[in-house]
């Protein structure tokens, strides 16, 4: 049986694909794991340069870019994921990993988190510790869950001002040790290694989303459906971000548009009318300075882009 099936989704990142593959290529450990490429509707050969590099690649390439969870759930229902036969079930891999192609696995990287998730058999999901180009954190790869009251924290910045408090800061959890395992509400979609019994029983990312958010939401469900999430800093991964979308303007609009979506999903029905207009009232405050600035700023806008670098 496959152990691991690696899902990268790729949009214009040709580049940062090559220096991925080559990663995962080098991995050392024993275990048996396949990768398949997602190429969302690419225009820089990225596709091309798979199939002639990296032959033992599986392509899919999708002739339109329906976003990041629409991609994903291409490569994983590939391994039979999402799919309720039992012969189906039989062929699905132990795990699967969602990749981005701008980032960069040591050779250990593979094997130490599947020991982790070994020893943690209640884990659903399971990701490494993320660090940027110039050696920091990457903020987004452990998150709490943003309830109406984590959001308002964030947005009137008093996560910035407390970055040690355990009640302002649950949004990108800076009040834990960025060094120690711990059990949190989400990993980011960048680096997302998922248990096979988890995807079957929570399913696959909700396509709602165009980009941010799915990944929370996968989280979410698989809490309600009893399984834990966790933070292995054991493992170090690079990760370039927003390589696919740094100059996309509706990448930046699409942010707010999933926090409407995550909280009309996971917090309406139990939030009191008083709370939920201004939760509602302020996510649409930003979005709304976030298209003045745009406007003012100028441009078309950029053409719609598949955020492969999960920012939060």
């Amino acid at each position: 049986m496959l152990d691991l099936a690696i899902v990268i989704l790729n949009f214009n990142t040709r580049d940062y694909l090559r220096r991925c593959l080559t990663s995962i290529y080098a991995s050392r450990g024993d275990f048996a794991f396949d990768v398949c490429m997602v190429d969302n509707a690419s225009s820089d050969g990225s596709a091309d340069m798979v199939r002639a590099e990296f032959p033992q690649v599986q392509v899919i390439q999708s002739q339109v870019n329906g976003g990041f969870p629409y991609g994903n759930n291409l490569g994983l229902r590939a391994y039979g994921f999402g799919q309720e036969t039992a012969q189906a079930a039989k062929s699905q891999p132990r795990y699967a990993l969602m990749l981005n192609p701008d980032t960069v696995l040591p050779p250990d990287a593979l094997a130490m988190m599947l020991d982790f998730m070994t020893s943690h058999p209640q884990a659903g999901a399971a990701g490494p510790k993320l660090v940027l180009e110039d050696g920091s954190l990457d903020l987004a790869c452990r998150r709490g869950f943003p309830t109406p009251q984590v959001s308002f924290y964030h947005m009137v910045g008093l996560s910035k001002l407390f970055p040690r408090h355990p009640t302002f800061a649950r949004y990108n959890l800076t009040y834990l040790d960025p060094d120690q395992v711990a059990e949190v509400d989400s990993v980011v979609g960048a680096f997302m290694l998922m248990r096979r019994e988890a995807i079957q029983q929570v399913g696959l990312l909700d396509e709602e989303f165009f980009m941010y958010g799915e990944d929370l939401d996968w989280a979410y469900r698989s809490m309600q459906a009893g399984w834990k999430v966790y933070y292995n800093p054991a493992v170090t991964v690079l990760h370039v971000k927003r390589a696919a979308s740094r100059y996309s303007r509706r990448a930046q609009r699409e942010f707010y548009r999933a926090m409407l979506i995550f909280y009309y999903k996971h917090y309406a029905h139990s939030t009191p009318p008083w709370l939920h207009w201004l939760v509602v009232a302020g996510i649409n405050v930003q979005a709304g300075r976030l298209r003045l600035q745009q406007a003012l700023a100028g441009g078309d806008g950029g053409q719609p882009r598949n955020d492969l670098a999960r920012s939060g």
